[in-house]
């Protein structure tokens, strides 16, 4: 008789419409290859609640933004809790699993970032720029982002109530993404034309780079999971964090070789082993 394999729910809405990505042919292709180590299940966001019950730990990758299903994100997130599920990336995330206050908290701690306020009296204390980014907390994938002139950002904020960002609107040369597994570095991928953010192309990052990225992931202390940190190379030549993408971040498979493509699911499918065998203890 064969040993009974960890049995995963693996969440992801294979009908996200993302613009210019599918979400859908990098789940079917992930999965598809987790199958050799594991039993799994794909489910939609909104009925994972209702089937954790049944499997080891709940995966979750392409689900698309929480706005989209929050009372089944807390619904989930509850029913996580109660019964110990184990959950992969863990909920304890300080990054986008917990909405943008970590890039408020992250300005006022003097890390790399683009500067970051949320309210009208603290404008001042943003570079001084003809345009401003304008973004909800809870926001993802650039729902609700806007681009305002300085004259109209201070009755944007206001009328927001502390539910909005405001950054300065960088002109930054490119835009890089670096993707770990657990604590280990993988790969990293950049929009050479800022115009084409999608339009992505391997990045070899130096020292320096890779120093920027893992400074956030050490943040973030996630023993567990994948983790993709977003930066733009600003006028000054320095990169700034963009975001810090903690639940269920787009791995752009499909712009890497099969090599680098194999090392990635070898990766995944260790840390998901070791963290079925932790319990979801923290680990490094």
């Amino acid at each position: 008789m064969s040993p009974v394999r960890p049995r995963l729910l693996y969440v992801t809405d294979l009908s996200y419409p993302a613009r210019g990505r599918r979400y859908c042919d990098e789940d079917i292709f992930l999965t598809s290859r987790l199958r050799a180590d594991f039993d799994l299940a794909l489910c939609h966001p909104r009925d994972t609640a209702a089937l954790l019950d049944a499997f080891d730990a709940v995966v979750v990758r392409n689900s698309g933004p929480v706005l989209a299903h929050q009372d089944a994100y807390d619904a989930f997130r509850e029913r996580a809790a109660a019964r110990g599920t184990l959950v992969y990336n863990p909920l304890t995330g300080k990054a986008d699993m917990a909405g943008k206050q970590y890039l408020l908290d992250l300005t006022a701690a003097g890390y790399p970032v683009i500067p970051t306020v949320d309210r009208a009296e603290d404008l001042h204390l943003l570079p001084r720029s003809e345009r401003y980014v304008v973004k909800p907390k809870r926001g993802a994938d650039s729902l609700g982002l806007r681009v305002l002139p300085a004259d109209g950002v201070r009755d944007a904020v206001r009328t927001a109530a502390g539910d909005v960002l405001v950054q300065p609107c960088v002109d930054f040369a490119y835009e890089v993404s670096f993707y770990f597994v657990d604590h280990d570095f993988q790969y990293a991928l950049h929009a050479p034309d800022p115009g084409r953010r999608w339009e992505l192309a391997p990045y070899e990052p130096a020292p320096a780079d890779l120093e920027f990225a893992r400074r956030f992931i050490d943040w973030n202390g996630l023993g567990h999971g994948i983790q993709r940190v977003d930066a733009c190379r600003a006028p000054g030549g320095e990169l700034l964090l963009v975001e810090l993408e903690d639940l269920n971040p787009y791995l752009s498979l499909d712009a890497l070789d099969d090599r680098r493509r194999d090392d990635f699911v070898a990766a995944v499918t260790a840390s998901l082993h070791r963290f079925l065998r932790a319990g979801g203890a923290p680990g490094r």
